[in-house]
Order: C-alpha cells, then sequence, then structure tokens
C-alpha cells in the first residue's frame, strides 16, 4: 500500500526543535510505542498493551507510568523504565540551563546545531510543556518497568506529557562510547540519577542530534521501532517505507504487512498518483483543481472535512535576516498589509463555499467555545482589512524606508506559492521590500537565526486540551520559532497548566490572544479544509481533524479483495 504526504521525512525525534514536525511525526506515530494516542473523534484513546499510567495523587500530583511486560525494541532490547526515564529527562528542562542560548549555533543553512556547539555543555533541544513542572528526577521502580512523576503543582495536561521514548541504549552507545546494549542503558540510568552532567552533556548532544537523517542510515539502530511498523527503506525526497514490527507485542497489530509513504508536495501530482494507482491514500492542501480533480477519478472515496491546522503569518522577533522586526512599529506595519481576506476568498471560498471565513484568533479554533467573545475583544479587528495608508504610516513614524522582509515558506507547495504572491504585491505597495526566502527544506528552517524574516506555514494541533499553544507562544518553547517572548504571556501559561476551571482556561486563553495581537505577534489566515482522497481497495481510512489525521489507525487498514 501507498500513501502521499506533501513533506518528506527528515527526522526521528519529532520532539526536538528541529524534528517537530508534522511530516515527522506522522511516521513515529507508526514506530514509536506509547501509552496513549488520539483518535478521529478525537478523544484521548489508552494503550494498555504498551503500558498504564496513574494519577497516585492529586495533591502533590503524582503520575506513575508503567510498561506492560515483555516490551522489545526492534533490535530484542528490553523497552523499560530507563527509556521512559531519558524522555522524562529530555523533556522536561530539568538538565538544561536556563541562562544558556543555543540559537547562536543553529546552522543559518539547515537550522541544526553546528559544530561549535559546545561539548560540555547539557541542552536537550525540547520543553517548554507542563513537564517542566516536575524537577525532581522521578522514581525508577525495582523491576524496572515504572517510573512515578512528581509534579510541582497539578498540570492539567498530565496525560499526555511524556513522549513516546526513543531508544536509551542507542543514546547511551553514541553518547558515551559503550558496545554493549545492557552497559549503555545502565550509563543513561546513572547519569540521569546522578545528575551526572559530564555524562549528561554528549547524552544531550546525542539525542538532539543522531536521529536526524534524510535517507536511511547505515546504524539501523537509529530508526529501531516499539511500534507496529519499523522502517525498512528510505530514499531522500522520494519515500520511506515500513514494514510490520516482528518484536511489535502490542494491540495494534497491521493488517498490511508493508506501506510506503511517498513525498509528493504537488497537490495535483499527487491527485495523478492516486488516478494512476501509484498510490492508494492522498491527503493534499485542498484546491479547486484537487477536488475537481478526485471527482473525476472512478473508483475512489473522498472524505472531506475542517482540519486542526491553521494557516498562519508568523513575524521573527529577534535574530531575523534584517532584523527590521525587532521594531513594534515595522510589525504593527507589515500585518496592516497582509491580505488575508483575499488569500481566503481566492483560495479557499471556491472549495469551502458560504464557510470559508478568516480565522482571526491565535488561540482559538473557529466555533469553539470561547473564540468570538475573544475575537471581538482581542484586537485583530486592527487588521480585518487591509491599510496600505496606515502601513506606510507606521512605516514613516518608524523612520524607515524600502524595509526588507525575506519571507520564508513551501517554496514547492503552489497554494503556499500563491499566497507569497498576494502577500509580496500587498507589501510592496506600502513600502516594504518583500524577498524570497522560499525553500524545499523549510521546516528544518523554522526558527534558525538569521534565515528569514517572516514565515508562512501551518501549525497541526496535536492535542484537544488548552495547552496545545502553550510550547508556540512560552518563552522557551519547543515550538517558540519567533524569539518571542512576554512576561505576562508566560505568567498566564503557567497559571493555565494548572487550571482545572473550564471557565477560567478560556478566561486565560482570551487574555493571551489580545496580548498576541497587541505584540504583532503574526497573523492567522484560515483553518485549513480537509479532503482526502482513497482507492476503493483500502478500507478503514478514516481522517481525523488533528494529528496524526489520516495515519492515526494505518494498523487497522486491510486492503479488499
Amino acid at each position: 500500500m501507498n500513501i502521499a504526504w506533501n513533506q518528506a521525512f527528515y527526522s526521528y525525534n519529532g520532539n526536538t526543535s528541529f524534528g517537530n514536525a508534522t511530516a515527522n511525526n506522522n511516521i513515529t506515530s507508526l514506530t514509536l510505542g506509547g501509552f496513549n494516542y488520539y483518535n478521529n473523534v478525537p478523544e484521548l484513546v489508552t494503550d494498555p498493551s504498551f503500558g498504564t499510567y496513574e494519577l497516585v495523587s492529586e495533591d502533590p500530583q503524582v503520575v506513575e507510568y508503567t510498561l506492560a511486560e515483555g516490551l522489545e525494541w526492534s533490535d530484542g532490547t528490553p523497552l523499560d523504565a530507563t527509556d521512559l526515564l531519558m524522555s522524562w529527562a529530555a523533556n522536561s528542562n530539568a538538565f538544561n540551563d536556563a541562562e544558556f542560548d543555543a540559537s547562536e549555533f543553529q546552522d543559518p543553512e539547515t537550522g541544526q546545531l553546528n559544530e561549535d556547539f559546545p561539548e560540555d555543555q547539557v541542552f536537550f533541544d525540547a520543553g517548554g510543556t507542563s513537564l517542566d513542572l516536575v524537577t525532581e528526577t522521578p522514581e525508577v521502580s525495582e523491576d524496572g518497568r515504572s517510573i512515578t512523576l512528581t509534579y510541582d503543582a497539578p498540570a492539567i495536561d498530565w496525560e499526555i506529557l511524556l513522549p513516546p521514548p526513543l531508544p536509551a541504549h542507542v543514546i547511551g552507545k553514541n553518547a558515551l562510547d559503550i558496545e554493549d546494549n545492557a552497559e549503555a542503558k545502565d550509563a543513561v540510568l546513572a547519569a540521569i540519577q546522578d545528575k551526572d552532567t559530564a555524562a549528561m552533556a554528549p547524552i544531550s548532544a546525542a539525542w538532539n542530534s543522531i536521529f536526524n537523517f534524510q535517507s536511511l542510515p547505515e546504524d539501523p539502530e537509529l530508526y529501531l521501532s516499539s511500534g507496529p511498523y519499523v522502517i525498512s527503506a528510505f530514499e531522500a525526497d522520494q519515500f520511506i517505507t515500513l514494514v510490520a514490527n516482528e518484536n511489535y507485542k502490542g494491540d495494534n497489530k497491521p493488517k498490511i504487512e508493508e506501506v510506503t509513504i511517498r513525498f509528493i508536495p504537488d497537490p495535483l501530482a499527487a491527485v495523478s498518483a492516486l488516478e494512476n494507482g501509484e498510490v492508494d491514500v492522498i491527503s493534499p492542501q485542498a484546491t479547486t483543481d484537487v477536488v475537481a480533480g478526485l471527482e473525476a477519478i472512478d473508483g475512489i472515496e473522498i472524505i472531506t472535512g475542517i482540519e486542526g491546522t491553521y494557516e498562519h503569518v508568523d513575524l521573527q522577533f529577534d535574530q531575523s535576516k534584517s532584523g527590521h522586526f525587532n521594531n513594534p512599529l515595522i510589525r504593527e506595519a507589515f500585518l496592516k498589509t497582509l491580505p488575508r481576506q483575499a488569500i481566503v476568498d481566492t483560495l479557499i471560498a471556491p472549495i469551502t463555499g458560504d464557510d470559508a471565513a478568516v480565522r482571526n484568533s491565535q488561540i482559538f479554533v473557529p466555533g469553539a467555545d470561547g473564540y468570538d467573545d475573544s475575537v471581538t475583544n482581542n484586537g485583530s479587528d486592527a487588521y480585518a482589512e487591509v491599510d496600505i495608508e496606515g502601513a506606510k504610516a507606521l512605516l514613516a513614524e518608524a523612520a524607515v524606508t524600502a524595509p526588507e522582509v525575506c519571507l520564508l515558506y513551501a517554496s514547492n507547495n503552489p497554494r503556499r506559492v500563491n499566497e507569497f504572491a498576494l502577500i509580496q504585491d500587498s507589501a510592496n505597495q506600502a513600502g516594504f521590500n518583500v524577498t524570497d526566502c522560499g525553500s524545499e527544506d523549510w521546516g528544518g528552517l523554522l526558527g534558525t537565526p538569521g534565515a528569514y524574516d517572516a514565515s508562512l506555514f501551518g501549525w497541526q494541533s496535536t492535542s484537544t486540551l488548552p495547552t496545545n499553544s502553550s510550547p508556540t507562544f512560552r518563552t522557551g518553547g519547543i515550538n517558540n520559532l519567533t524569539f518571542y517572548s512576554n512576561a505576562e504571556v508566560d505568567e498566564l501559561l503557567d497559571e493555565l497548566d494548572v487550571t482545572f476551571d473550564e471557565k477560567r482556561q478560556i478566561e486565560i486563553q482570551q487574555e493571551i490572544d489580545a496580548l498576541l495581537w497587541a505584540d504583532a505577534y503574526g497573523a492567522t489566515i484560515f483553518q485549513f479544509p480537509g479532503v482526502t482522497g482513497v482507492s476503493d481497495r483500502i478500507v478503514g481510512v478514516d481522517p481525523g481533524p488533528i494529528a496524526p489525521t489520516i495515519f492515526w489507525n494505518v494498523w487497522d487498514w486491510t486492503v479488499s479483495e
């Protein structure tokens, strides 16, 4: 079976700022086992065949994770509590120096940490979630199957905070030059429990970097699996193939033995591939041509809906290519030129008709509780219409002439190419010089100092909880790619993490929304219309609105006879 996706895989570690992309996490959702996942409702589904978790105490909040018996990595190495502890250590910020700035060591061409990164520095390129509230090293059970996390304050999203682990023994072998799997894992355990910074520095460097690859690595340990599938082949920018994991002991055993994900950035090329039988399932960015193309194909099912992804433009608050957006007047001026309604009218309305609308909240999905009230009061109305004269006045006040704005976007994505042209034409009328930072490798470049001034892409929701956007707007958050920092926003996010009252949750999010618009953070444009084409030979495809969308139940798909 073949599935088309619009971006190539490039990292097996989706928890770093570099690797955190839908294209990567689609694959790891099938290869890395976890305690739960979202289905298509969407609702959180537990997977007891991987393990269980229990809220042992509410005050203090104590959570115990226990792995199922007999779990193994695809190389036969036992999956145990050290793997879970490694996941906590990497994703909790517990070992990071808050004063250390890693951004100066990012390669502007690739977005990865460069060779000048200090070897003795402990730095995990993650964090910014409520897992940061677990500052005390978790306890490991005597049988080596459980860890117990004690939170400094109760977190509302505790169920989704511990990510599926990467293999601790592989990290230890690469970081500490140890050949034996068991010895390497023991060394990682000791380093974490003893807070051995001399060992944790190379461990963090390995966790950050060794799982980044754009074709099949020579070392098969770099793509070990604990889930239903394991990677078997990978050609750069062409395809990645998964086969059923023989060592998988869980309940989600694949019904289709081999799955190939083909990378097809052009939506119309994906439609052609479906029509020609080269792929069986596609979920491209929806355009009128895509919908028309699908409707002309016999023997397929077309599934439509609204996705949990939204299009937006973000502005770099610091360390941008030109530095202009450090000035709030220039940020505000640029936002006044964004032709958001024209983008929706031109590219989205022909697909969704009367349902097409500009999204006017950085926090709330249109139709969600709190959205309408937030939009009424958040200040987004200042950018409801293009205001060229207002933008010119702000640039004059800022005393700048023809400020350059290099816009990063997916240059191989036709819809983004069209959006870039509309933005460039409008902003240039106000005196900006919008230049093209489009790249096929845009995902890895996000957040890279000096690479661009503004970015155009889509955020994919990963949970239904109010903390979903916290890592984006929190100072130092894993998804904070703009160098944005507002102490009041941070305080509100800290409060949101521990607020169980739903009314207050909405109020906090509305306060954050208003602050983001007041800071001219960027502008939201539209919620993605979703369209999936499925060959009638494939049964069981039922996309979810949030990540990993079509991939959430691949193991249940079957091929009809």
